[in-house]
């Protein structure tokens, strides 16, 4: 699930040139021109990149999923990607399955063919947890080969395992925001993590043993309250977000960050032993939001870049030696969220 506001709140202060002292980001090429582009997860043989795009010049009224062949991408500025959603409803939150042929995604389509709405926001950031929310498999062509999902409410955000045989999602088909499992064809569905609290934007580690992601824990009765109302109204307010790890079963639920604030987008290092996520932690204002490097322990927290005002979605390539992400840089002023790529240096 993208801060599609945050993204157009954020862009609007903000743009810089291409990254300076960013020492572990090299080569760094823009990979996107227009739009809010986000959420951009490489292929398991790292030459595409599937993700989410609202680009109005492309016709397009809300978030749908794109492939993007990064070569050409990076080559061309007026190059663009194959959308391999429907066009209809909305989307979020796609994935590469092992064989390079297929992309997961979710999408409220079978619900509506029109955009649902953005909630409105009265003075506190919100996002619309859309129950018309399922996870569909495409083929690169975009068509629809399989439906992992059809229950009421909403799963989304799903992620392939390593080897290719479990998806880890979000769902709240227990009555909270959970984080699931489930076989790569949708059977053998089970609930891991049980915290009160919003579990979301998992990814599994390098070897496949365990998952990384970002909650919210209400506390105090009035937090405990107020997430509740919201859900019930289909909102979260994810503005206080720690990482957190567990194993794939759920047990060994470990608290990664105590920043405070919003810290997400996690993705583990191919070491094993990170975690790159972003955080507005350090920030007096809110919308600061930079990539951040932490150990699995929680020591040892490093900042990776220092260019723009958003920088989130930071994934590795499998073979550990690109960095692609989200970032408003380079946007001319505009309000444009790109892709970028850049050779990583340890």
């Amino acid at each position: 699930m993208k801060f599609i506001h945050l993204l157009l709140f954020s862009s609007l202060f903000f743009s810089s040139a291409f990254s300076q002292n960013e020492k572990h980001l090299k080569n760094l090429k823009m990979l996107t021109h227009g739009g809010d582009n986000a959420e951009a997860y490489f292929s398991f043989n790292g030459k595409m990149a599937s993700f989410q795009s609202n680009n109005a010049k492309w016709g397009l009224k809300c978030d749908q999923i794109f492939n993007l062949e990064i070569d050409k991408a990076a080559k061309d500025s007026t190059y663009r990607p194959k959308e391999i959603s429907t066009g209809k409803g909305r989307t979020t939150c796609s994935f590469f399955l092992k064989d390079g042929k297929h992309i997961l995604y979710a999408s409220t389509h079978k619900s509506s063919d029109e955009c649902p709405p953005v909630p409105e926001i009265k003075g506190k950031y919100l996002w619309a947890v859309y129950g018309s929310f399922d996870i569909y498999v495409a083929d690169l062509k975009g068509n629809i080969t399989s439906t992992l999902t059809n229950t009421d409410g909403y799963d989304a955000e799903a992620t392939v395992s390593p080897k290719g045989d479990k998806i880890v999602f979000t769902s709240d088909r227990s009555g909270d925001l959970e984080l699931w499992t489930m076989d790569i064809d949708g059977k053998n569905q089970k609930q891991i993590t049980f915290g009160l609290g919003y579990d979301g934007g998992a990814f599994f580690s390098p070897d496949g043993k365990k998952l990384v992601f970002r909650a919210s824990r209400p506390s105090s009765d009035e937090e405990v309250n107020e997430y509740k109302e919201l859900l019930s109204q289909g909102l979260v307010a994810p503005t206080n977000m720690e990482i957190y790890t567990c194993n794939v079963d759920g047990s060994d639920l470990k608290q990664v960050t105590h920043l405070g604030k919003a810290n997400w987008a996690p993705f583990y290092h191919p070491g094993g032993k990170k975690i790159i996520f972003s955080s507005n932690h350090h920030s007096k204002r809110g919308y600061d939001f930079q990539l951040f490097m932490i150990n699995e322990d929680g020591t040892g927290l490093e900042q990776i870049t220092n260019q723009s005002m958003f920088n989130a979605f930071p994934m590795f390539s499998p073979n550990g030696k690109k960095l692609i992400f989200s970032s408003n840089r380079n946007n001319g002023g505009t309000r444009d969220t790109n892709l970028f790529i850049a050779d990583w240096e340890d």
